[in-house]
């Protein structure tokens, strides 16, 4: 049972390969579905103090892919920004900042998902009030797919789709990089990995690119 939060003194044990080992295990705990019992009430208790997730994870909003439930973690394990899309923006890049910089996360994960709502809606071009600019920052993943799939370039074409959701975290890893020398230092140095992966909706299963 999970019944003991994450310590400072078990965050700085952990190495970002041992970190991404533990969430694609967590994964495959939960494609069998032998998830680990979870005592919310101790961790709830524990973490009032404060927090020292070990990674944090930058998922799309779907409703599909609770990022806790489909990693098998719980509560102070891991940080999570979402938006849909899950691409980077200013303040995206400060949260990861924050949550390893600050908090001493050892891993960034960007989670993309199949058949995602916001790629297939940049791969048709969906002009609808704020959503316009949010799909803004996906639209360089579908042009780049455009150039490496045959056939129709919107969401009709299912290959067309999958290949923009995989290039859509591909250049969102490559923004964040360039955009927080912060985040770049760390993973220069050793101190964090900045890793992409694709959850299937078919399998659960996350499959790292």
């Amino acid at each position: 049972m999970k019944n003991i939060a994450i310590t400072k003194q078990v965050q700085d044990a952990l190495t970002p390969s041992s970190v991404l080992n533990d969430l694609l295990k967590g994964n495959e705990r939960f494609i069998n579905n032998k998830t680990e019992a979870i005592d919310n009430s101790a961790l709830v208790k524990q973490t009032i103090a404060g927090q020292f997730p070990k990674a944090v994870v930058l998922s799309c909003i779907d409703s599909r892919v609770p990022v806790e439930t489909v990693l098998d973690q719980a509560i102070g394990d891991i940080f999570v920004a979402r938006v849909a899309g899950n691409f980077e923006n200013t303040d995206i890049l400060g949260s990861l900042e924050y949550s390893c910089k600050v908090a001493g996360s050892k891993l960034v994960l960007v989670l993309g998902h199949e058949s995602c709502g916001a790629v297939k809606a940049a791969c048709d071009g969906v002009e609808l009030g704020n959503i316009t600019a949010l799909l803004d920052n996906i639209l360089p993943a579908v042009r780049q797919s455009a150039n490496e799939v045959d056939g129709e370039a919107n969401s009709s074409n299912k290959e067309f789709v999958a290949k923009t959701v995989e290039n859509n975290v591909k250049l969102t890893i490559e923004r964040i990089r360039e955009k927080s020398p912060i985040l770049k230092e760390l993973e220069d140095n050793g101190a964090i990995k900045i890793v992409g992966g694709v959850y299937s909706l078919h399998s659960g299963k996350v499959e790292m690119i």
